[in-house]
């Protein structure tokens, strides 16, 4: 049987369905979720009633991440069952362990964006069960950032490296909202902390930091998504938009106006699209409640445009991704970073005692079958279009 390997470098078979679909397609869930509580934000808003947000478009949405988050977890299940040591290579790969977070960020939109009158029934156990994996990923992969060779935060960084930072100010929101005392502030301090790390470690851009691919660059965007998500966690635990709320909120504005105008539409359409929908979602929720804090005609305006241009990027992705998934059907190329070596007959059985090996080599093999594939390519005459499609995180 032909290796995954030798299927790369021969150039154009298209991979079963279930290897080419990436732990990035939990984006979708996680834009269409902050959608859902967004409108349910302005719907419950005395302050932005003006623009009569309502409570049946926040359900619309809801109801939209309900079956988003179905399918999209049974799909990956199946891949786990079939195809188990791709996802193995998933979670040992720099940019995609980070995605681990959002089914489970997903899930805490999802509780955030319940009507109100089933929001007030949720129990403080479900809390605990939904934050328990995050700290467990949070355990293993931030001890990586600190101690792990090529594993450290200083080599490996990159901006998707926030979205294991953004659990935290979810799950305090919601363990706030809920009437949690202290286990939300206690993830508010590990969250905040670490994103202090990770944002000047990614500011300085440190020689030892690889270089994000192009299609990659609307993962940059989560820079905003934490101080926004931060601003309103804060505010919920201490029970208004305080000063500790409104400096997360400035810095987050700041960055958003920053990263806007640098925004770049040269790349082509992928899942990496959907890494704008929370960090703008989550800054016009922001700014709703900083609007409630501070009433005022500039921040009227602000929050008519944030909450706008959110609907307007989500429902746009939203439908490209549809014609992308079932009209063209090429919204899930050949996924390389995934390449295993199939030979290896004792991986399966063995996966966890050889896991070092495997996020080892998985670098090192990779860069080899990209060359392997350029080579090809230029002696034919062709554009190398695979390894541009290599890494599809979305957000």
């Amino acid at each position: 049987m032909q290796t995954l390997e030798q299927q790369a470098i021969e150039g154009d078979k298209l991979w079963p369905f279930l290897l080419r679909f990436p732990i990035t397609a939990f984006d979708i869930c996680l834009g269409v979720g902050i959608q859902a509580i967004m409108w349910k934000a302005l719907a419950s808003s005395n302050s932005a009633s003006f623009i009569h947000g309502r409570l049946e478009i926040s359900f619309i949405f809801w109801v939209l991440e309900v079956l988003s988050i179905l399918i999209i977890s049974l799909t990956y299940i199946l891949k786990m069952i079939k195809y188990f040591e791709a996802v193995c290579q998933e979670y040992y790969h720099p940019i995609r362990v980070n995605f681990f977070f959002a089914p489970w960020i997903s899930l805490l939109f999802l509780c955030l964006g319940l009507p109100p009158s089933m929001a007030k029934s949720l129990p403080h156990w479900l809390w605990y069960v939904l934050m328990v994996p995050i700290l467990g990923l949070e355990l293993k992969i931030y001890g990586q950032w600190m101690s792990r060779g090529e594993r450290r935060l200083s080599k490996a960084g990159n901006p998707s490296n926030l979205l294991a930072v953004v659990g935290n100010f979810v799950g305090s929101w919601l363990g706030a909202s809920m009437g949690i005392k202290e286990a939300p502030i206690f993830f508010f301090a590990v969250g905040m902390v670490h994103y202090i790390v990770v944002f000047v470690t990614l500011y300085q851009r440190l020689p030892t930091n690889e270089n994000l691919k192009k299609e990659l660059q609307p993962v940059f965007f989560l820079f905003v998504a934490a101080p926004s998500l931060a601003a309103i966690a804060w505010a919920k635990i201490e029970g208004s938009f305080g000063n500790g709320s409104r400096i997360a909120y400035f810095t987050a504005l700041f960055l958003y106006l920053s990263l806007l105008i640098r925004i770049s539409n040269s790349y082509r359409f992928s899942l990496a699209w959907w890494a704008y929908t929370v960090p703008m979602t989550s800054a016009a929720v922001a700014t709703i409640t900083y609007y409630g804090a501070a009433p005022s005609t500039e921040t009227r305006i602000l929050t008519l445009v944030l909450c706008a241009a959110a609907t307007l990027i989500v429902v746009a992705i939203l439908l490209m991704t549809i014609v992308r998934a079932f009209v063209l059907r090429d919204l899930f190329p050949n996924d390389t970073d995934i390449l295993i070596i199939s030979n290896d007959k004792k991986l399966k059985s063995n996966w966890w005692h050889n896991s070092e090996r495997i996020s080892g080599n998985s670098e090192k093999h990779f860069k080899f079958i990209q060359s392997q594939i350029t080579n090809k390519n230029s002696c034919n005459g062709v554009s190398n279009s695979a390894p541009r499609d290599a890494e599809n995180p979305s957000p």
